[in-house]
């Protein structure tokens, strides 16, 4: 038997790549049209976690050329302070694009607040509209995390249509929309969760495997198809504070064609395809 070949997906590299050009097109944008865009993020209480993804996001930004705004508020922060601020930023012309890290305090209705974000600055593309887009079809802000995912695959040149999909776990954030994203690629999609019968065996069957269930280590190697094309968008850490993804990499990368790792595959992208949305919802204002 012939010995798969497997290819690491670099996600970092990529997404140093993207932001150089997302750069240079920032930087055409502002000649032609005088201003650059926005991104205002906001973060709600003294989560570390929250603290960091909001730093890297708003370095990122910075470092493309767009302007970033950068609202911190405590954790004691009304609903209603929240949905104000939320409004004023949907007034602000030099802000293109709003994201609301979360998760928030409790006390404070994360579905409330995502939907008080215009459709047309939401870069984290949650709202009900782009997601409502997204069923059908239509142009519109995609979520970051899954357009990664794609980017990374097509990066790879490789051919969705026809191929058997599963991805695991069904959120709002990654799970259903990768789930309908695969689908416009013309794969036939089985979406796995925490009910589905024979998890194994169906993940056995999959061309592409996309794992969103935020468990260390719970794809084994043995349930990968040889060849198969392995997405972990899992971020967990370990005790003794190593992050691992929710796919075994080391039994896993013996039987896939690509896979990604964990640090440095899917979450790099997200942070790239954020940029992405930002230009192009400063495109779509013109």
């Amino acid at each position: 038997m012939l010995a798969i070949m497997t290819h690491i997906l670099d996600g970092k590299g990529l997404a140093e790549k993207i932001r150089e050009q997302i750069k240079g097109e920032v930087e055409v944008f502002k000649k032609k049209n005088g201003f650059v865009p926005g991104l205002a993020t906001i973060l709600v209480g003294d989560n570390p976690a929250s603290q960091v993804y909001v730093k890297n996001k708003n370095r990122a930004c910075m470092e493309t050329g767009m302007k970033s705004f950068h609202h911190f508020l405590p954790s004691t922060t009304s609903q209603q302070d929240l949905l104000k601020l939320v409004s004023q930023l949907n007034q602000n012309r030099e802000v293109h694009g709003i994201l609301v890290q979360l998760p928030l305090p409790s006390g404070i209705q994360s579905d409330t607040i995502l939907e008080a974000i215009s459709p047309e600055k939401d870069v984290d593309g949650f709202h009900p509209v782009n997601m409502g887009r997204l069923v059908l079809s239509k142009p519109g802000l995609r979520p970051c995390t899954p357009l990664g995912i794609l980017k990374l695959i097509e990066s790879v040149s490789y051919d969705l249509s026809g191929k058997n999909a599963v991805v695991m776990g069904r959120s709002n954030i990654v799970g259903k929309p990768i789930a309908l994203m695969l689908l416009e690629k013309n794969a036939t999609v089985t979406v796995c969760h925490s009910r589905t019968k024979d998890l194994e065996s169906v993940v056995k069957q999959a061309d592409v495997v996309i794992a969103a269930i935020g468990k260390p280590h719970f794809v084994k190697g043995s349930w990968i198809k040889k060849g198969a094309l392995v997405m972990d968008v899992g971020i967990n850490r370990l005790p003794d504070g190593k992050l691992v993804g929710d796919v075994d990499f080391e039994e896993a990368v013996k039987q896939a064609g690509w896979i990604t790792p964990v640090p440095g595959g899917v979450g790099p992208m997200t942070i790239a395809m954020l940029l992405v949305n930002t230009l192009q919802a400063a495109k779509n204002n013109m």
